[in-house]
């Protein structure tokens, strides 16, 4: 089951770009395209546990993951010690196609700096397809530019693993 989840991760058609950066921020955009119509393949992104790589977490697991997909609700990480983490706030969701959030990533928490996220997902021809576009800015040391690649990289990881998600899903309907 492990390998085919890593075969498909693998196979995951998936595009990702750097589209902007400087000392003060940076834009970055990961495109992916699936089986699933629009409203599973929104449902599957709310399902943070089920596609968001442990490895990319503060707790170092999936399952303490959780995004509450309406106005106001927290993309959050819950730690072993009680404590937790909140990654982003939804700040707009119009099912099933946009979700915009707020939130500083992984080492930008740390930082003055904030993000926007805006996911879109649109129908295609032969299921839909989900844009995640993350810009931020503020004051990182040593310059937000140097950052992008490796968000980029992380937030292109995550995509795919979605996708593979998304596909394991398709296939069971």
């Amino acid at each position: 089951m492990v390998a085919a989840a890593a075969l498909l991760v693998a196979s995951a058609p998936a595009r990702a770009t750097v589209l902007a950066s400087s000392g003060n921020g940076f834009e970055v955009e990961s495109r992916v395209d699936t089986a699933l119509p629009p409203a599973a393949l929104f449902r599957a992104f709310g399902d943070l546990p089920s596609w968001w790589s442990a490895e990319h977490s503060y707790s170092g697991k999936s399952a303490n993951l959780s995004l509450d997909l309406k106005p106001g609700g927290c993309w959050c990480e819950r730690l072993p010690s009680g404590g937790g983490v909140e990654h982003m706030r939804v700040a707009f969701v119009d099912p099933p196609s946009r979700i915009v959030l707020t939130g500083a990533l992984g080492p930008l928490l740390a930082e003055a700096t904030t993000g926007v996220m805006q996911v879109v997902i649109e129908p295609s021809a032969t299921g839909s397809s989900l844009v995640i576009n993350y810009r931020a800015a503020g004051f990182a040391k040593g310059g937000a530019a140097r950052l992008a690649p490796a968000v980029d990289q992380v937030l292109a990881i995550q995509a795919k693993r979605l996708a593979a998600r998304a596909e394991e899903l398709a296939r069971k309907r």
